[in-house]
Protein backbone atom coordinates (compact mmCIF):
# COMPACT_ATOMS: atom_id res chain seq x y z
CA UNK A 1 0.00 0.00 0.00
CA UNK A 2 2.87 2.39 0.73
CA UNK A 3 4.33 1.71 -2.72
CA UNK A 4 0.98 2.41 -4.38
CA UNK A 5 0.60 5.63 -2.38
CA UNK A 6 4.09 6.92 -3.22
CA UNK A 7 3.69 6.28 -6.96
CA UNK A 8 0.19 7.79 -6.90
CA UNK A 9 1.43 10.89 -5.07
CA UNK A 10 4.32 11.31 -7.52
CA UNK A 11 1.86 11.34 -10.43
CA UNK A 12 -0.11 14.12 -8.74
CA UNK A 13 3.04 16.16 -8.10
CA UNK A 14 4.03 15.81 -11.74
CA UNK A 15 0.55 16.86 -12.85
CA UNK A 16 0.60 19.90 -10.53
CA UNK A 17 3.89 21.10 -12.00
CA UNK A 18 2.93 20.68 -15.66
CA UNK A 19 0.93 23.82 -16.34
CA UNK A 20 0.76 23.03 -20.05
CA UNK A 21 -1.21 19.88 -19.27
CA UNK A 22 -3.73 21.98 -17.36
CA UNK A 23 -4.24 24.18 -20.40
CA UNK A 24 -4.62 21.15 -22.68
CA UNK A 25 -7.24 19.64 -20.38
CA UNK A 26 -9.37 22.75 -20.77
CA UNK A 27 -8.70 23.77 -24.37
CA UNK A 28 -9.01 20.40 -26.12
CA UNK A 29 -12.56 19.50 -25.02
CA UNK A 30 -13.69 23.11 -25.37
CA UNK A 31 -12.49 23.26 -28.98
CA UNK A 32 -14.12 19.93 -29.81
CA UNK A 33 -17.40 20.92 -28.23
CA UNK A 34 -17.60 24.45 -29.60
CA UNK A 35 -16.11 24.04 -33.08
CA UNK A 36 -16.45 20.36 -33.98
CA UNK A 37 -19.79 19.79 -32.25
CA UNK A 38 -21.30 23.04 -33.52
CA UNK A 39 -19.88 22.49 -37.01
CA UNK A 40 -21.28 18.98 -37.32
CA UNK A 41 -24.62 20.07 -35.87
CA UNK A 42 -24.98 22.83 -38.45
CA UNK A 43 -23.74 20.72 -41.37
CA UNK A 44 -26.02 17.74 -40.92
CA UNK A 45 -29.48 16.96 -39.67
CA UNK A 46 -29.54 14.79 -36.56
CA UNK A 47 -31.61 11.96 -38.03
CA UNK A 48 -32.38 8.39 -37.21
CA UNK A 49 -33.41 9.09 -33.61
CA UNK A 50 -35.74 6.68 -31.80
CA UNK A 51 -39.40 7.64 -31.51
CA UNK A 52 -39.98 10.20 -28.78
CA UNK A 53 -36.37 11.42 -28.65
CA UNK A 54 -35.94 15.17 -28.68
CA UNK A 55 -32.28 16.03 -28.22
CA UNK A 56 -29.92 18.62 -29.62
CA UNK A 57 -26.69 17.35 -31.18
CA UNK A 58 -24.50 19.29 -28.74
CA UNK A 59 -26.39 17.67 -25.87
CA UNK A 60 -25.86 14.28 -27.48
CA UNK A 61 -22.14 14.76 -28.08
CA UNK A 62 -21.34 16.24 -24.64
CA UNK A 63 -20.89 12.87 -22.84
CA UNK A 64 -18.79 11.72 -25.80
CA UNK A 65 -16.50 14.74 -25.44
CA UNK A 66 -15.97 13.86 -21.79
CA UNK A 67 -15.20 10.26 -22.76
CA UNK A 68 -12.80 11.44 -25.48
CA UNK A 69 -10.89 13.69 -23.08
CA UNK A 70 -10.58 10.93 -20.49
CA UNK A 71 -9.48 8.45 -23.18
CA UNK A 72 -6.72 10.66 -24.58
CA UNK A 73 -5.43 11.77 -21.17
CA UNK A 74 -5.41 8.22 -19.79
CA UNK A 75 -3.77 6.57 -22.76
CA UNK A 76 -1.06 9.16 -23.29
CA UNK A 77 -0.23 9.28 -19.58
CA UNK A 78 1.59 6.00 -20.19
CA UNK A 79 4.22 8.06 -22.00
CA UNK A 80 5.63 8.97 -18.57
CA UNK A 81 6.97 5.42 -18.31
CA UNK A 82 9.04 5.97 -21.45
CA UNK A 83 10.45 9.20 -19.99
CA UNK A 84 11.17 7.49 -16.66
CA UNK A 85 13.10 4.80 -18.53
CA UNK A 86 15.04 7.38 -20.53
CA UNK A 87 16.13 9.32 -17.44
CA UNK A 88 16.85 6.27 -15.29
CA UNK A 89 14.08 6.78 -12.74
CA UNK A 90 12.28 3.60 -13.78
CA UNK A 91 15.40 1.56 -13.08
CA UNK A 92 15.52 2.91 -9.53
CA UNK A 93 11.92 1.88 -8.98
CA UNK A 94 12.34 -1.59 -10.47
CA UNK A 95 15.37 -2.46 -8.30
CA UNK A 96 13.52 -1.41 -5.13
CA UNK A 97 12.34 -4.29 -2.87
CA UNK A 98 8.68 -3.72 -3.67
CA UNK A 99 6.18 -5.72 -5.75
CA UNK A 100 6.14 -4.50 -9.32
CA UNK A 101 2.39 -4.85 -9.68
CA UNK A 102 2.02 -2.16 -7.01
CA UNK A 103 3.98 0.24 -9.25
CA UNK A 104 1.53 -0.19 -12.13
CA UNK A 105 -1.49 0.10 -9.82
CA UNK A 106 -0.08 3.28 -8.26
CA UNK A 107 0.45 4.87 -11.68
CA UNK A 108 -3.02 3.83 -12.84
CA UNK A 109 -4.65 5.28 -9.72
CA UNK A 110 -2.71 8.49 -10.31
CA UNK A 111 -4.10 8.63 -13.85
CA UNK A 112 -7.61 7.98 -12.52
CA UNK A 113 -7.26 10.85 -10.06
CA UNK A 114 -5.99 13.22 -12.75
CA UNK A 115 -8.90 12.47 -15.11
CA UNK A 116 -11.27 13.05 -12.19
CA UNK A 117 -9.85 16.57 -11.92
CA UNK A 118 -10.34 16.87 -15.67
CA UNK A 119 -13.96 15.78 -15.32
CA UNK A 120 -14.56 18.60 -12.83
CA UNK A 121 -13.29 21.07 -15.43
CA UNK A 122 -15.49 19.54 -18.12
CA UNK A 123 -18.57 19.96 -15.93
CA UNK A 124 -18.17 23.70 -16.41
CA UNK A 125 -18.80 23.19 -20.14
CA UNK A 126 -22.28 21.78 -19.61
CA UNK A 127 -24.03 25.14 -20.28
CA UNK A 128 -22.39 25.23 -23.73
CA UNK A 129 -24.05 21.89 -24.50
CA UNK A 130 -27.39 22.90 -23.01
CA UNK A 131 -27.18 20.19 -20.35
CA UNK A 132 -28.78 21.07 -16.98
CA UNK A 133 -26.51 19.14 -14.60
CA UNK A 134 -27.59 18.47 -11.04
CA UNK A 135 -25.30 17.83 -8.08
CA UNK A 136 -26.31 14.18 -8.24
CA UNK A 137 -25.25 13.94 -11.89
CA UNK A 138 -22.04 15.87 -11.27
CA UNK A 139 -21.03 13.56 -8.43
CA UNK A 140 -21.94 10.51 -10.52
CA UNK A 141 -19.71 11.56 -13.42
CA UNK A 142 -16.52 11.58 -11.32
CA UNK A 143 -16.36 7.86 -10.36
CA UNK A 144 -17.27 6.84 -13.90
CA UNK A 145 -14.46 8.97 -15.34
CA UNK A 146 -12.09 7.57 -12.71
CA UNK A 147 -13.04 4.01 -13.70
CA UNK A 148 -12.54 4.77 -17.39
CA UNK A 149 -9.24 6.50 -16.60
CA UNK A 150 -8.00 3.58 -14.51
CA UNK A 151 -8.81 0.93 -17.12
CA UNK A 152 -7.52 2.90 -20.12
CA UNK A 153 -4.51 4.06 -18.05
CA UNK A 154 -3.64 0.43 -17.33
CA UNK A 155 -3.86 -0.27 -21.06
CA UNK A 156 -1.44 2.59 -21.75
CA UNK A 157 0.90 1.32 -19.02
CA UNK A 158 0.82 -2.20 -20.47
CA UNK A 159 1.77 -0.84 -23.88
CA UNK A 160 4.45 1.52 -22.57
CA UNK A 161 5.96 -1.22 -20.43
CA UNK A 162 6.84 -3.16 -23.59
CA UNK A 163 7.97 -0.19 -25.69
CA UNK A 164 11.61 0.83 -26.00
CA UNK A 165 11.05 4.19 -27.70
CA UNK A 166 8.70 7.13 -27.51
CA UNK A 167 7.98 6.87 -31.23
CA UNK A 168 6.82 3.27 -30.93
CA UNK A 169 4.46 4.10 -28.08
CA UNK A 170 2.94 7.00 -30.01
CA UNK A 171 2.30 4.81 -33.05
CA UNK A 172 0.55 2.09 -31.05
CA UNK A 173 -1.43 4.48 -28.85
CA UNK A 174 -2.65 6.54 -31.81
CA UNK A 175 -3.63 3.34 -33.59
CA UNK A 176 -5.84 2.40 -30.62
CA UNK A 177 -7.24 5.71 -29.39
CA UNK A 178 -8.75 7.03 -32.62
CA UNK A 179 -10.78 3.89 -33.44
CA UNK A 180 -11.85 3.61 -29.78
CA UNK A 181 -13.13 7.19 -29.87
CA UNK A 182 -14.92 7.05 -33.22
CA UNK A 183 -16.45 3.63 -32.46
CA UNK A 184 -17.67 4.56 -28.97
CA UNK A 185 -20.96 6.15 -30.00
CA UNK A 186 -19.54 9.51 -28.94
CA UNK A 187 -20.30 11.36 -32.18
CA UNK A 188 -23.05 9.23 -33.74
CA UNK A 189 -25.65 6.86 -32.23
CA UNK A 190 -24.89 3.15 -32.26
CA UNK A 191 -28.23 2.17 -33.79
CA UNK A 192 -27.64 4.35 -36.88
CA UNK A 193 -24.45 2.50 -37.85
CA UNK A 194 -24.34 -0.51 -40.23
CA UNK A 195 -24.56 -3.95 -38.62
CA UNK A 196 -20.85 -4.73 -39.02
CA UNK A 197 -19.93 -1.38 -37.47
CA UNK A 198 -22.35 -1.93 -34.58
CA UNK A 199 -20.51 -5.17 -33.82
CA UNK A 200 -17.20 -3.31 -33.56
CA UNK A 201 -18.80 -0.67 -31.36
CA UNK A 202 -20.20 -3.29 -29.01
CA UNK A 203 -16.76 -4.80 -28.33
CA UNK A 204 -15.26 -1.37 -27.73
CA UNK A 205 -14.97 -0.80 -23.94
CA UNK A 206 -15.23 2.98 -24.33
CA UNK A 207 -18.74 2.51 -25.74
CA UNK A 208 -19.87 1.42 -22.29
CA UNK A 209 -18.00 4.30 -20.67
CA UNK A 210 -19.77 6.87 -22.86
CA UNK A 211 -23.10 5.09 -22.32
CA UNK A 212 -22.55 5.17 -18.54
CA UNK A 213 -21.89 8.92 -18.74
CA UNK A 214 -25.13 9.35 -20.69
CA UNK A 215 -26.99 7.40 -18.00
CA UNK A 216 -25.88 9.96 -15.42
CA UNK A 217 -25.91 13.16 -17.51
CA UNK A 218 -29.33 12.52 -19.11
CA UNK A 219 -30.94 11.73 -15.76
CA UNK A 220 -32.67 15.11 -15.79
CA UNK A 221 -33.64 14.92 -19.49
CA UNK A 222 -36.31 12.18 -19.86
CA UNK A 223 -36.48 12.28 -23.68
CA UNK A 224 -32.68 12.00 -23.96
CA UNK A 225 -32.65 8.87 -21.78
CA UNK A 226 -34.09 6.98 -24.76
CA UNK A 227 -30.61 7.30 -26.34
CA UNK A 228 -29.06 5.21 -23.57
CA UNK A 229 -28.24 1.66 -24.67
CA UNK A 230 -27.72 -0.16 -21.35
CA UNK A 231 -28.34 0.32 -17.66
CA UNK A 232 -25.73 2.08 -15.52
CA UNK A 233 -25.03 -1.13 -13.59
CA UNK A 234 -24.39 -3.06 -16.81
CA UNK A 235 -22.01 -0.41 -18.17
CA UNK A 236 -20.08 -0.18 -14.89
CA UNK A 237 -19.78 -3.97 -14.76
CA UNK A 238 -18.29 -4.10 -18.26
CA UNK A 239 -15.85 -1.28 -17.44
CA UNK A 240 -14.83 -3.00 -14.21
CA UNK A 241 -14.12 -6.27 -16.02
CA UNK A 242 -12.13 -4.37 -18.63
CA UNK A 243 -10.19 -2.66 -15.83
CA UNK A 244 -9.33 -6.02 -14.25
CA UNK A 245 -8.04 -7.31 -17.59
CA UNK A 246 -5.94 -4.22 -18.34
CA UNK A 247 -4.63 -4.02 -14.75
CA UNK A 248 -3.47 -7.63 -15.07
CA UNK A 249 -1.83 -6.83 -18.41
CA UNK A 250 -0.09 -3.77 -16.90
CA UNK A 251 1.19 -5.78 -13.94
CA UNK A 252 2.45 -8.51 -16.29
CA UNK A 253 4.24 -5.93 -18.43
CA UNK A 254 6.01 -4.53 -15.38
CA UNK A 255 6.97 -7.98 -14.13
CA UNK A 256 8.71 -8.66 -17.45
CA UNK A 257 10.47 -5.29 -17.57
CA UNK A 258 14.23 -5.46 -17.11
Amino acid sequence: MKTIYVIWYRELIRFRREKSQWAGMVMQPTLYLVFVGTGIASAMAFRGLPDGVEIDYLTFVYPGIIGMSVLFTSMFSGISIIWDREFGFLKEILVAPVPRWAISVGKALGIATIVSFQAIVLLALSPLAGVPLTWKAALGILPICALIGFSIGCLGIAIAGRMESLHGFQLISNFLTMPMFFLSGAIFPLHTAPDWLQWLMKINPLTYGVDALRNVIYDGIPTALLMVQHSLAYNVTVLTLFGVVTATAAATAFNKTE
